[in-house]
């Protein structure tokens, strides 16, 4: 939503100008890394899987290590809101279902985080980072979580993210939740974690999961993997089923995967994907492809690669540093066999129709949230509507209101409209006609291109509006001499020393296949991702590598 905050509603009303840790009680902090086995901040599922299989370590050490890793960090960074009281125990299970010779895939036994609006029927919370929906339940697992399961995969707990996706105020500082209180990513003091799968980005940074689970409105996985130096899979709205996720925007949400490498991403979004009765835009769903198989070398060779210029002399433009970590990125992937096109837009950021906007977006919030709220088995302060969550917010002590205020809620309550209005559906059409035929399609059909691709920062509107993927993966980072930048809160900072940038790719819908290939030769051929960047606080403890293993000659 950081776009649609910033630059559709802000305009709308004047600004006004809890921390909250976590004490989680596990068992004592795991032995350190052994020469057998990479660190978890650099483990990827392949060498999580071998590990296990060659009997290093099981699925309760490996549990045991990443608990340890989130009680190192969270209470400076509060990225899990809170850990899965069960998770030891169904390790535990895995492991004994792989001691049977029961293996259900590359999952089996492999922890991992979701968002807090990712439903799950079990002990944790579901508040889409807000206090008035903590202890909510909901009637059944959401799908992607139900897939994870199947899968083999433990979801090892929940984590912080920005209030209701971001969605409530116009002026809330990034990653922020009444629930969860402010995230922060690793790189320096108080640096803005990006986007509402806040939590999501910085656990996948620092190793305390190997992968989590993301949502995206308009930029939610984006940003976040973007500022933290990791991959991130926004897929074409209704590959992934949103039910029991907590909704923003029909039109636009999605769940997708973050990762620190593209092929797991692709592995996690091959076992999300997928038909679900419960959400009916997942019956447009093409034949899925094999997205591992398209994590070849060698795909950027005669690509044609889009950029569109004229979206980056706005009034979003990244700095010049981050520009020329752009440029260098271009001419590595001409190095590769691509060829780099000028495909401007017809249409820029700035002269979208604001009022189109506007009736789009608050329709669809209007319409989900109910929806949702009413399928609650348990709603334990009985919010029902809009306004019922913003009247409750302004009463409670810890949603720092005014601080953080409701407008964009009070907006879409006052003004009533709905998609069933009758001006929703123009104001869409207008919509997804500068955004595509003015803009991502267009280009891509206009020039015979494969792909369009952005820095990061600037890469997520057009994608929003038409709901197709995006896949941003890390470009650079900052010098270590770069100032500090801060917000306009004065609360967080948006750029400085060390601070990871992301390249993305954009396409059609459903061509998610293309550009993993894409990105994955991208990342090959760069290997920007770097473990050893200074951060500010990083965990120690790594998973217990068995000594019946360590006394066994290589």
């Amino acid at each position: 939503m950081y776009f649609i905050i910033y630059n559709i509603l802000l305009p709308l009303a004047l600004l006004s100008f809890a921390k909250a840790s976590l004490q989680l009680e596990w068992p004592s902090p795991i032995s350190t890394q052994s020469p057998a086995f990479p660190e978890l901040i650099d483990a990827t599922l392949t060498d999580l899987s071998r590990g296990m299989q060659k009997q290093l370590f099981n699925s309760v050490d490996l549990t045991k290590a990443y608990i340890t890793r989130i009680e190192e960090v969270n209470a400076d960074l509060n990225v899990v809101t809170e850990v899965n009281p069960d998770a030891l125990e169904i390790a535990a299970a895995l492991d004994n279902e792989r001691g049977h010779g029961h293996i259900r895939g590359p999952l089996h036994g492999i922890p991992i985080l979701i968002k807090d609006n990712i439903g799950t029927k079990d002990k944790m919370n579901n508040t889409a980072g807000s206090i008035l929906l903590r202890g909510a339940q909901v009637p059944r697992d959401a799908t992607a979580v139900a897939k994870l399961r199947d899968a083999g995969a433990i979801i090892l707990g929940k984590t912080n993210m920005g209030e209701w996706a971001e969605g409530r105020s116009s002026n809330a500082t990034s990653g922020w939740s009444s629930h969860g209180g402010q995230t922060y990513a690793a790189y320096c003091q108080k640096q803005s974690p990006g986007g509402s799968s806040s939590g999501s980005g910085v656990a996948v940074d620092l190793g305390l999961s190997f992968a989590a689970l993301g949502t995206e409105t308009a930029g939610s996985i984006i940003f976040p993997s973007h500022k933290n130096g990791i991959v991130g899979i926004k897929p074409t709205v209704g590959l992934t089923s949103r039910h029991m996720v907590v909704p923003l925007n029909e039109y636009q949400d999605t769940v997708g995967p973050m990762t620190r490498t593209v092929q797991d991403a692709a592995i996690i979004l091959q076992i999300i994907a997928g038909h679900d009765t419960r959400d009916n835009y997942t019956s447009a769903i093409p034949e899925i492809p094999d997205y591992l198989a398209a994590c070849k070398k060698g795909a950027l060779r005669g690509a044609r690669i889009g950029v569109p210029w004229n979206v980056l002399v706005d009034n979003q433009r990244p700095l010049d540093e981050e520009m020329d970590m752009f440029r260098l990125a271009l001419k590595d992937m001409e190095n590769e066999g691509a060829t780099i096109v000028d495909a401007n837009f017809t249409s820029g950021l700035d002269v979208f129709n604001a009022d189109a906007l506007r009736v789009a977006i608050l329709a669809s919030i209007n319409t989900g949230l109910s929806r949702y709220l009413a399928e609650l088995t348990h709603n334990p302060n009985g919010i029902k509507t809009l306004e019922d969550i913003s009247q409750q917010t302004k009463q409670h002590p810890m949603t720092r209101y005014p601080r953080h205020n409701t407008l964009i809620f009070d907006i879409a309550s006052e003004q009533g409209i709905n998609t069933t209005h009758s001006a929703f559906w123009p104001a869409r059409q207008e919509v997804l006609r500068l955004a595509g035929e003015e803009g991502l399609f267009g280009a891509l059909d206009r020039f015979n291109l494969d792909a369009v691709v952005l820095p990061s920062a600037v890469s997520s509107s057009f994608p929003a509006y038409l709901g197709s993927p995006v896949i941003s993966v890390p470009m650079g980072h900052y010098h270590e001499s770069t100032p500090e930048a801060w917000d306009m809160s004065g609360e967080l900072v948006l750029y400085g020393p060390n601070v990871p940038v992301g390249l993305s790719f954009l396409g059609r819908k459903w061509d998610e296949s293309k550009l993993i290939g894409l990105a994955y030769s991208y990342e090959q051929k760069t290997k920007v991702r770097d473990s050893k960047v200074p951060r500010v606080i990083q965990p120690k403890s790594e998973v217990h590598i068995s000594r019946q293993f360590l006394a066994k000659p290589e």
